[in-house]
């Protein structure tokens, strides 16, 4: 087994370029983020592009939140925009997120992937299932939330 991925997918009442901007900019994410309420000091910093190809952003936090780096690979707009995850704690990891947007009538299918290499603890998690529970349920806040914000009026 070369490596793990976690998805889930959570249909949006909004066109595609409505949802769009708050994936491509990394400054958004903290409005739908199912990691932004782990730890309330959380240390942020953005550099690199402002959105888009090219952004980064980096946080530091308590043992829940960890250490780590994102930094936008690719985007299509409005359709697709790809994320490389480097986690530095609780341990090290890397992995890529993809978020894919598909119209359907006047609501957008969001996809949510994360694939990355076996760490030893995927390797023990993966085939109990336990990365696709854990991550899943991150997953799963995440997208409910980024609903509940690109549906308000």
């Amino acid at each position: 087994m070369a490596g793990y991925t976690v998805q889930r997918t959570q249909t949006i009442g909004a066109a595609p370029e409505r949802i769009f901007p708050l994936l491509v900019d990394l400054h958004e994410w903290r409005q739908w983020s199912p990691w932004e309420d782990l730890d309330p000091d959380l240390q942020r910093e953005y550099t690199g592009a402002e959105r888009g190809v090219g952004a980064k952003y980096a946080w530091s936090g308590n043992r829940k939140a960890g250490k780590g780096t994102m930094e936008v690979a690719e985007v299509s707009e409005p359709e697709r925009v790809a994320v490389n995850v480097t986690f530095e704690k609780p341990m090290k990891s890397s992995s890529t997120s993809v978020l894919t947007l598909e119209p359907r009538g006047d609501a957008t299918t969001v996809t949510w992937t994360m694939t990355g290499p076996h760490s030893l603890l995927s390797r023990i998690a993966g085939p109990l299932g336990l990365m696709d529970r854990f991550i899943g349920k991150d997953f799963e806040k995440g997208l409910t939330t980024l609903k509940a914000v690109c549906e308000k009026p």
